[in-house]
């Protein structure tokens, strides 16, 4: 199969994901003219990131008015699961594919666009991983876009309306897989719990955004980690489920 077909390929299966970027991206540059990013900006950051979870955060650091440092760390604590996620597409890469090829794979690598190459039958080609990348990538891009724009021209009204679909992805990313799992709806409920603590208690209040999501994320994730192991029997049976 030439490298035509297979990007082809690639482009037709990323058409869901194209679809779904843009509802949330929309979102996303709404998100970021009210936190006083310009449109350029917003655009850029779609460009250059492809980290729904990452930007969204990058918006209440900026907002803050919090350090360079500070937004590193923000990044690599919520990014840090792309690495995890990268070694293990890796496996599935041909071995005498060159390196330049994994570089630019890693930019493209988000959940979604992982979830739909590890379904690939056999080694995963470039073309057809460029053709996945490439249509998600413009989804992302243009409903920041469209969000960002709107967000300059909509009655503050429609805005408002239109920025609880943030919310609404949040539930609907966490709602389903935690229908299944008691402890996993539990270590949702004390995220929440332990957010709002972190939001209004007299001490805690004045940490800033970006370090209260390292923190919460390193002692929630830390803490669900030694608990609640995931063997490697358990994974699989959950994978074929």
């Amino acid at each position: 199969m030439n490298n035509l077909i297979l990007f082809k390929k690639g482009l037709k299966n990323g058409i869901p994901i194209f679809l779904g970027y843009i509802a949330v991206s929309f979102t996303f540059g709404i998100a970021a003219r009210d936190s006083g990013v310009d449109i350029l900006s917003a655009i850029l950051m779609s460009a250059t990131n492809l980290t729904s979870a990452g930007q969204f955060a990058a918006l209440s650091v900026i907002a803050s008015g919090a350090s360079y440092i500070e937004m590193a760390l923000t990044q690599f604590v919520i990014n840090l699961r792309y690495c995890l996620m990268s070694s293990s597409l890796s496996q599935r890469f041909s071995e005498k594919m060159k390196p330049i090829h994994r570089y630019f794979m890693a930019f493209g690598n988000t959940d979604e666009i992982f979830g739909v190459s590890s379904a690939y039958i056999g080694d995963v080609p470039p073309a057809y991983f460029y053709g996945l990348v490439s249509i998600s990538w413009i989804g992302w891009v243009l409903g920041t876009a469209l969000g960002a724009i709107s967000g300059s021209l909509l009655p503050p009204r429609c805005l408002s309306a239109l920025g609880v679909a943030l919310y609404g992805m949040f539930i609907a990313i966490i709602l389903p897989p935690a229908k299944g799992d008691k402890k996993l709806l539990g270590i949702i409920i004390i995220s929440m719990v332990l957010s709002l603590v972190f939001a209004k208690a007299p001490i805690l209040s004045e940490i800033s955004s970006g370090f209260r999501i390292i923190i919460l994320t390193i002692v929630v994730a830390g803490a669900a980690a030694l608990l609640f192991p995931v063997n490697q029997q358990e994974g699989g049976e959950a994978d074929e489920r």
